[in-house]
């Protein structure tokens, strides 16, 4: 009984942290996963991760309310970062039906219950089976393990937090995101612009064609044609943004915890 109430404290803050990154992290935090399976997914991978976090005692004290809110600010901001870089799917289907035409017939999203574009909940759900196919959800749950070698449980990252760097990581974050998408939207918006440019040098030289007529269907074909042509770079396309999203959570562990620990 003493041994249990020696590591509740330490168990308490590795439960906060880990059900912090479950909310937010792509896959686990889905509004299709019970509330109950999340907790308990927390709880045995707390259970694990309770043995790799060695060398620190930690008592209920005054302090210990801070301490639980530092931990779940860790395991928020590390779940958020994944999940910027897993939405860059929604932003650039969002461009591509903005284009299209199909930004007018959003769509209720299942993962996360909000409207969501035709093209971007179609891409997203692609890039959730890609995501579990790479094993990714298994490098969440390394990776979260992992970062108590990087942000020990007697971090100092509220000091961290004070000088900006994480702050200016988290914008840059989202500019990158915002980058990403463009990219990935780029040969269909780009394709479609020039559509847009041919209908109206078709609109000066036939005035009689009805442009709001015709450029509807052919935008559509255009697009949807460009798209099946695209599927198949998917698989490289969404590895290559998994990379950076396992990137980018590493580079937020150095910020909050400076070098790995041996």
């Amino acid at each position: 009984m003493d041994a249990i109430v020696n590591a509740l404290p330490s168990f308490l803050l590795i439960f906060c942290r880990i059900t912090g990154f479950f909310v937010t992290v792509p896959v686990f935090s889905s509004r299709n996963i019970p509330a109950r399976f999340k907790i308990g997914l927390s709880f045995f991978i707390t259970l694990i991760a309770y043995g790799s976090v060695t060398g620190v005692n930690v008592t209920i004290d005054g302090l210990f309310i801070l301490s639980i809110a530092r931990e779940t600010l860790i395991g928020l901001m590390l779940g958020f970062v994944a999940y910027l870089f897993f939405t860059v799917v929604q932003i650039a289907g969002s461009f591509m039906d903005m284009q299209i035409g199909f930004s007018l017939a959003n769509i209720i999203d299942p993962m996360s219950g909000t409207p969501s574009p035709i093209l971007g909940n179609f891409k997203f759900m692609i890039g959730t089976m890609l995501f579990l196919a790479f094993d990714g959800h298994h490098a969440l749950i390394k990776g979260i393990i992992k970062s108590y070698n990087w942000v020990p449980l007697d971090n100092n990252v509220f000091a961290r937090l004070s000088d900006g760097g994480v702050s200016e990581f988290l914008v840059k974050s989202v500019s990158q995101a915002f980058g990403l998408a463009l990219q990935m939207s780029a040969p269909i918006v780009v394709a479609l612009f020039l559509v847009d440019i041919g209908l109206g040098i078709l609109a000066r030289v036939a005035p009689q064609f009805n442009i709001f007529v015709v450029g509807i269907p052919v935008k559509l074909i255009v697009g949807l044609l460009l798209l099946i042509l695209l599927v198949s770079a998917f698989p490289n396309m969404f590895r290559e943004l998994f990379s950076t999203l396992f990137d980018s959570m590493e580079n937020l562990l150095r910020l909050l915890g400076g070098s790995p620990a041996s």
